[in-house]
């Protein structure tokens, strides 16, 4: 082999990992997360700081990134036909087919494939690395990058992309839900950093106590009356109402009680403080501003006529938050409660919400006009269902368990096998799966078919057990 030939295939080694830096490069920086890489420029990174740099001019970096790309592409495929040419010098037409076939899976392989597959993986620490290199190619394709942001801008005023490039709370909700799915953070601080985004859209209709479950005590009552209350209830606030509850006049703290309860005098007015009201489509986030400026912990809830429609507390509030908070006088009641793998058991009194959440259905929050699990399910039959009546809801079976004149107060819900959804997967969607979940699908399938195994020894061992007691009876 000539020298020259040597030349030119040293060339095209050269080209083929210069076009794999490029690609790496444009790959490294499209999947950069931009907050590790803050958190690396605070820690005193400076190969951070200048990659920070070149995010925040990312038109520049991206222009010359593919100018760069292209040029050594195009040197990389025409020193390949000169050297093919110099080989097979007899036949011109088969040297080029020969050299684009060559360089395109050379350049596949090497300049592109590989290289953007390992700078996905480590795209913060190759970024990083690449960024002083980046910084000084940059500045030496300047002109063309001044030219090609002129055209950028002309394309702009031609199409008028949308201007509104803000992050929405359903983007950063989805950001939380995928750093949860990768571990990046556990499920409670996920948990608590979707309740902090959402907590704006609540309003005091989702978590109040209705009118029906407030425990209120007349102005007049009576000392032991009013100790009796305190000590039944286990509750630390009272609301005061004079001749209806309509007329919420202030709220009584356990306290103040306690503290004027051997005086001569009694008078609840004395000793309550000053009722806060808000309606029930306040927001949550007021509602908290209101009772902290007041320093109060409760708050009357009207209706749109102006009457009582219930109370919320700040306690109420805080556990959109964080959860539900009991102390050592509460009763811990759940809501749900799982009683078989496909079973449960669901008190009326549930937020509707958190029922269609643990089912996976869905729903529109603004056309639901009911709050609780007993007004959806009346809402469904049309009228207050007794005990034992039931119906299908998509893949739930719904039977009614418990109720009274007024309410239904729990419910039993069977989960059916949902074929929709197995439907709706086809096989392009199976094909564009992640390993991990094929391989979970595979468990699952396992699983299920070891169950059905189980069943069915199962129902064997009863029926010969079956057979053998009719055999011994007819023995006898």
């Amino acid at each position: 082999m000539s020298p020259q030939c040597i030349g030119y295939i040293v060339g095209i080694i050269v080209l083929t990992a210069l076009s794999g830096f490029f690609s790496a490069s444009e790959t490294s920086y499209n999947s950069l997360n931009k907050i590790k890489l803050k958190n690396k420029a605070n820690e005193g990174s400076k190969g951070a700081k200048k990659a920070l740099l070149l995010v925040d001019n990312y038109d520049k970096l991206i222009t010359t990134i593919l100018i760069g790309n292209n040029i050594v592409n195009i040197a990389a495929a025409t020193i390949a036909t000169l050297l093919f040419t110099e080989i097979i010098k007899s036949q011109p037409d088969l040297a080029a087919t020969v050299s684009t076939i060559v360089v395109t899976v050379i350049t596949l392989i090497f300049g592109e494939i590989t290289p953007k597959s390992i700078a996905k993986e480590f795209s913060e620490g190759f970024a990083i690395r690449v960024a002083t290199i980046l910084q000084i190619l940059c500045l030496i394709f300047t002109p063309f990058t001044w030219l090609f942001s002129k055209w950028q801008k002309l394309l702009i005023k031609m199409f008028k992309p949308n201007e509104n490039t803000a992050m929405s709370e359903a983007e950063l909700i989805t950001m939380v839900d995928e750093a949860t799915t990768e571990g990046g953070i556990d499920k409670d601080e996920g948990e608590l950093i979707r309740s902090a985004i959402e907590f704006n859209e609540l309003t005091v209709k989702d978590i109040f106590t209705p009118r029906v479950d407030v425990i209120a005590v007349e102005a007049n009552a009576k000392k032991d009356e009013l100790r009796d209350l305190f000590l039944e209830n286990g509750f630390s606030r009272l609301p005061v109402f004079e001749e209806d509850i309509d007329n919420v006049i202030g709220v009584l703290h356990e306290k103040d009680f306690y503290k004027n309860y051997f005086k001569k005098e009694f008078d609840i007015k004395k000793y309550m403080s000053q009722t806060i009201w808000v309606t029930l489509n306040s927001t949550l986030s007021n509602v908290l501003k209101m009772l902290q400026k007041s320093k109060a912990h409760m708050a009357v809830v009207l209706d749109e006529y102006g009457g009582t429609a219930g109370i919320v507390t700040l306690e109420d509030i805080l556990e959109e938050l964080v959860g539900e908070i009991w102390d050592e006088h509460d009763e811990v009641v759940e809501d749900i409660v799982q009683i078989s793998e496909n079973e449960y058991q669901i008190d009326g009194g549930c937020n509707i919400e958190d029922m269609f959440d643990t089912f996976h259905q869905k729903y529109d929050s603004d056309e639901l006009e009911v709050t609780t699990v007993s007004g959806w399910v009346i809402d469904c039959f049309g009228y207050i269902p007794s005990v034992d009546e039931q119906f299908d809801f998509h893949n739930l079976t719904i039977k009614v368990i418990d109720a009274d004149p007024k309410k239904v107060t729990k419910i039993y819900v069977k989960v059916l096998e949902n074929f929709e959804e197995e439907e709706d997967e086809t096989f392009i969607d199976k094909f564009f799966k992640k390993d991990d979940d094929k391989e979970d699908d595979k468990k699952e399938d396992k699983k299920s078919e070891k169950s059905l195994h189980k069943e069915e020894i199962d129902d064997n061992i009863s029926n010969d057990n079956v057979e053998q007691s009719n055999d011994n009876i007819e023995d006898k």
